[in-house]
């Protein structure tokens, strides 16, 4: 007579959810992670921090003449930007800036990127290069070269510019907006490119098995596959809306319709030259809050979109 003996099942991670499993060389992640995070302290975090607490200091002082000192005032700078018309004037005008000019530029960005993958383009090389090239020329020097375009006076195309003033009050806001184009949508073209350089090409030859021409392929494969891309791009790009400080920066010595308040950060640039550095600091965290809160906002929108 043998006796037999139930072995009992081996434990699972789930069976002890309260046992931390180790993790592997520990010590290496540590050291590749250091660096990034020593840089990320010391020109991120520190920055950041400093600027929210220089934003709840005020400046004090004894008598007319009395010698400054700071102390703390609470929120009393924020008080002051919500407040500040010119300055929420700015934000609006920017969203409007953004509004139009972001889903043009991507909208290019994406027909050349489509361009580039369609095997019936020639010279792709050429034309790679040919459309990053603007975003090799830096901000103010593509702003200085169009605002010499756009001075009825100095510009080349006295026909047009004649005739449209491109620097006035309704237009150096549009004006502006075709110079970020111009500046970014090789940027954006490329990280659209690299995406669609990831599809594999099974799924083109299948599409092609079934009767689908180049036009379908794209409209139906490629965007759809690419709308990741499409939505890093639109998050950098509402990040640079906000951010918008060189072109009105170098357009105020073409146009007196750019004011120091034309842009946010161009009012927190005017601001901190008085000087002024809390109330500009203030300017800046509110500043930073509005671009966290439209980022990740859009975020969610399309993440709610896609799970759908």
């Amino acid at each position: 007579m043998t006796s037999t003996q139930t072995l009992a099942p081996a434990p699972t991670r789930a069976s002890q959810p309260w046992r931390r499993v180790p993790v592997p060389h520990q010590r290496a992640i540590a050291f590749f992670v250091l660096p990034f995070g020593v840089l990320f302290t010391l020109f991120y975090a520190l920055p950041v921090g400093y600027a929210v607490w220089q934003s709840l200091l005020v400046v004090e002082r004894e008598g007319t003449f009395g010698a400054p000192r700071q102390v703390f005032g609470g929120l009393t700078q924020y008080a002051q930007v919500f407040q500040n018309g010119p300055f929420w004037s700015s934000v609006g005008r920017v969203l409007a800036f953004g509004v139009v000019q972001v889903p043009v530029m991507l909208a290019l960005a994406l027909v050349f990127a489509l361009l580039l993958d369609s095997p019936l383009l020639r010279g792709k090389r050429f034309f790679r290069l040919a459309f990053f090239v603007p975003y090799a020329v830096p901000g103010v020097v593509a702003a200085i070269m169009w605002g010499f375009l756009y001075s009825p006076n100095l510009s080349p195309f006295t026909a047009v510019t004649g005739r449209v003033d491109l620097l006035s009050a309704d237009l150096v806001l549009w004006a502006m907006a075709n110079v970020v184009t111009w500046v970014y949508v090789g940027y954006n073209m490329l990280i659209i490119y690299s995406s669609l350089l990831a599809i594999p090409t099974e799924v083109y030859e299948a599409a092609r098995l079934d009767g689908a021409g180049q036009l379908r392929i794209a409209w139906s494969i490629k965007i759809p596959l690419v709308i990741p891309a499409i939505v890093l791009t639109t998050v950098f790009s509402i990040i640079g809306t906000l951010q918008l400080l060189a072109e009105p920066q170098v357009f105020r010595s073409f146009s007196s319709a750019v004011t120091s308040t034309f842009t946010p950060n161009l009012t927190v640039y005017s601001t901190s030259s008085v000087p002024n550095f809390h109330l500009a600091a203030a300017f800046s965290v509110v500043l930073a809050l509005a671009t966290f809160v439209l980022s990740f906002t859009f975020l969610k929108l399309t993440q709610k979109k896609g799970v759908q």
